[in-house]
């Protein structure tokens, strides 16, 4: 017995939000079901795991593709509400989907991002809303990772931002200590010490023996970009502790002036964005924990060798 497609759950679930309130998925899950049709025995199905069901996991992807492509936002966890540009879709007559959505540029950003964010995107929207019929089950898995890895860096940077500047600043220490320095939390105790020192945020060991210290900047940003200025007063931060290496880590972005300004100098400045930073917690498990583990094996061709 088979279920719509999460696409399918689009349209309806943009019906469930037109009187503009904000509510959480779960309160209106049902009233989709029912303009989908679903049956008794088709809401009874489960994923593998046997933790959600297909119905409710597959509307639930239907709201994140919606909230990338701007349809639907999110006031606060767990909780949607529609946008203009829902009125729009609905009004329009199409059938929302992700050829649909490939209209707006937030969500072509959101399925063709690039990990580096200096590479060339070239985006390709028939490849966007393709089956993936020319894929191999391998390619398949990998592009699934990369979108789920995607939305949790999105995940991750909101819950950043909604946190506690105190938070964010012992954040920046438990990553520096999950990357390899600093040496213990307790050695490392001392980084949250400096707030608003001379424009330092924190100091942590670069090796266990603390032969170098390392000086930390914490900025929390939400749309203000990070300009020169801001990397000069730090490199001036510095050379009132007589260090010669810093780690300038920011939820937002650095200006084009800021990162050349960095090549300049003599001092080791590492600047380290919003993007960075979710990449490095999901590389480190920091903030994160894992869901699911899934093997791919492969035949032991030495198993099967005959003398």
């Amino acid at each position: 017995m088979s279920l719509p497609d999460y696409q399918s759950f689009m349209t309806p679930l943009l019906a469930c939000l037109a009187n503009s309130k904000t509510v959480k998925l779960r309160d209106i899950d049902a009233d989709v079901y029912r303009k989908l049709g679903l049956s008794a025995d088709q809401l009874k199905l489960r994923i593998p795991s046997g933790k959600q069901t297909y119905a409710y996991h597959r509307l639930g992807w239907a709201k994140t593709y919606l909230v990338q492509a701007g349809l639907i936002e999110q006031p606060k966890r767990a909780f949607c509400k529609i946008t203009q540009k829902r009125l729009a879709a609905v009004e329009s007559g199409e059938p929302i989907n992700n050829q649909y959505l490939s209209k707006f540029d937030a969500f072509l950003d959101f399925k063709t991002r690039s990990k580096d964010a200096n590479e060339p995107t070239q985006v390709n929207t028939t490849s966007i809303v393709s089956n993936n019929a020319d894929k191999t089950p391998e390619e398949l898995i990998e592009a699934a990772v990369d979108t789920l890895n995607t939305n949790l860096s999105d995940e991750i940077l909101k819950a950043v931002l909604a946190a506690s500047p105190v938070f964010f600043e012992n954040l920046v220490v438990d990553l520096m200590l999950a990357m390899g320095y600093g040496g213990s939390r307790k050695d490392a105790g001392q980084a949250t010490q400096y707030t608003q020192d001379g424009g330092i945020d924190g100091v942590i060991k670069e090796d266990k023996l603390g032969l170098e210290m390392i000086y930390l900047q914490a900025k929390r940003y939400t749309n203000k970009t990070v300009g020169r200025s801001d990397i000069q007063a730090f490199a001036g931060a510095l050379d009132m502790h007589r260090a010669k290496k810093g780690v300038f880590i920011t939820t937002s972005c650095f200006s084009k002036d800021a990162l050349e300004y960095v090549g300049m100098i003599e001092k080791r400045i590492v600047l380290v964005d919003g993007t960075q930073l979710t990449e490095l917690m999901l590389t480190h498990n920091l903030g994160v924990s894992t869901k699911h583990v899934f093997e791919v094996k492969a035949l032991d061709s030495d198993y099967f060798m005959e003398d």
